[in-house]
């Protein structure tokens, strides 16, 4: 085919270079900026089944939750409360609009300032909410929050993209959702230990203790270099071949480099990539923006990860083991992310998104099946603890199965897909389509979980095998192909070809497409 280029085995150009410290340790820090995201959805959960905060801040609910386990009334509508999901799915409102400034923020000023801007807007809201002393206050601080996470979720997935050879890309990705697990789990930990403090303060604690990871990559980024890609975008040349040298850990950039180039002269004929996203030749991109994310909030994780707490308390647990269960799912979710790690780049995105989708399935239908065995319609009922610890065993085999594909996939495939051009913007329609779906299904689990029952897990299940056979039918293998020639992937998949003319592909010249891709 006009146009294309040499391709490895693995699907992409082998350029020379190797993973150099210096890249793996930017890698780990630009990572970082997971920990606040995961550190938001561990910690507003636990706190939320604290009795001291819904005391000051959500007294009615407090009075339903404690009413249900006196009464034995219905365990499933105890915790329904307009106010406290607004509590909870404020920040991903304020993150969805904020990932629109921040495309702005992240293709001008570069990645590591969008990751500065966002710790430094997390780190205040942190401070707002540990000294919380209304409703107001905490909503307030809920959205700074937001806006730290729309600017971090926009700019680490492209910045750990951009920065890894192509060949470990996966890996080096997906330390963004190791730190997301991370952060969960410290979260769990530290709600464990701070609901144990005496005076009822302890909630607090949780809350103030966010500026630990917001300081981290506000400081962090600071330090970070600037990725080769950015620096040619904005027009430093010189300074993006030394980097791209210093990156790839040897002299011979010459062929990589000419590709970013390329891709940049490409991109600043774009001058309103909102508009020219829309474009025919860019449909595969736009559409696997939209529906990755959306379908990774639709597995139901966040059933389980925003409200683990408030699930096992439901469940029949008692306060320490409500928290110490959440710890559970915590390590779960942190070990499983390994799996991913050491495996992405060699079995592939689609292998991992196939396996995984069938594993939730199955837990679905399993966990649904035995909590409305105990549960019924009614809602009233106690659970022996050995039922209780096999309903658990499968809540953490649906963690692993999704800590191993949906997870981290949801954010590696749409950052790497993306063409120069319109890659800020395209990351900034991913964070905005998980952010509105994070929100609508924050603010509307509790009362789903109250009128549905245990139906909303087969509900869930449902939404896993549609999204398993969206990504059998339509997400090629990405695995080791250079971002800059992403396009060759789509051109050579059974429908998204239509889509992309040949003189759409500039990537470079005098070379065929192997008959793997054309496949």
């Amino acid at each position: 085919m006009a146009g294309g280029v040499v391709m490895n085995h693995g699907g992409g150009k082998d350029y020379p270079g190797k993973l150099t410290m210096f890249v793996l340790f930017a890698c780990i820090v630009a990572a970082t900026g997971g920990l606040i995201f995961g550190y938001d959805i561990g910690i507003s959960g636990g706190v939320t089944s604290m009795n001291p905060f819904l005391m000051k801040f959500f007294p009615a609910v407090y009075r339903k939750e404690q009413e249900a386990e006196k009464n034995q009334s219905n365990q499933y509508c105890k915790f329904d409360s307009p106010l406290l999901t607004m509590f909870t799915s404020s920040l991903y409102l304020a993150a969805l609009v904020a990932s629109f400034f921040a495309s702005t923020v992240t293709r001008v000023a570069g990645r590591k300032w969008s990751m500065f801007g966002g710790g430094v807007t997390f780190l205040v809201g942190a401070a707002l909410n540990g000294t919380a002393k209304n409703v107001l206050m905490l909503i307030l601080g809920r959205v700074l929050l937001g806006i730290g996470v729309g600017f971090a979720n926009q700019s680490v997935p492209l910045y750990l993209s951009e920065m890894a050879p192509a060949r470990l890309r996966g890996m080096l990705n997906i330390g963004f959702q190791l730190m997301i697990t991370i952060g969960i789990l410290c979260a769990n930990l530290i709600n464990y230990g701070t609901a144990k403090i005496k005076g009822g303060w302890g909630w607090r604690l949780s809350l103030a203790l966010a500026a630990v990871p917001a300081a981290i990559i506000a400081v962090g980024a600071l330090f970070l270099p600037d990725t080769p890609n950015s620096l040619v975008d904005r027009g430093h040349t010189d300074s993006a071949k030394r980097m791209l040298r210093r990156v790839r850990g040897t002299d011979d950039v010459e062929e990589e480099y000419r590709d970013l180039v390329a891709a940049s002269e490409e991109s600043k004929l774009v001058t309103h990539p909102w508009r020219n996203i829309l474009q025919r030749r860019y449909r595969p991109q736009l559409t696997m923006a939209i529906a990755i994310p959306f379908f990774q909030q639709l597995t139901g994780i966040n059933v389980i990860m925003f409200y683990a707490p408030v699930l096992f308390k439901t469940l029949g647990f008692a306060d320490d083991a409500s928290l110490m269960s959440a710890v559970i799912t915590g390590l779960v979710n942190v070990f499983a992310t390994f799996v991913s790690i050491v495996t992405v780049d060699r079995l592939g995105r689609r292998k991992l998104f196939l396996q995984g989708g069938t594993q939730m399935l199955a837990c679905q239908i399993v966990v649904g099946s035995l909590i409305g065995a105990k549960f019924g319609f009614s809602g009233v009922a106690n659970i022996p603890k050995g039922y209780a610890a096999f309903v658990v065993l499968f809540i953490c085999a649906y963690v692993a199965g999704f800590a191993w594909s949906w997870g981290p996939l949801g954010w590696l495939v749409p950052s790497e897909i993306f063409p120069l051009e319109i890659r800020s913007a395209g990351q900034s329609i991913t964070v905005s389509v998980n952010m509105l779906f994070t929100f609508i299904i924050a603010q509307a689990f509790l009362p789903m979980l109250c009128h549905f029952k245990f139906i909303l897990f087969f509900f869930f299940g449902a939404w896993v095998v549609v999204m398993t056979l969206f990504i059998a039918f339509f997400l090629p293998e990405t695995k080791n192909v250079p971002i800059e020639e992403m396009v060759l992937v789509w051109k050579a998949h059974w429908y998204w070809r239509r889509f992309i003319r040949d003189e759409d592909v500039h990537v470079g010249a005098d070379v065929e497409m192997p008959s793997k891709l054309a496949n």
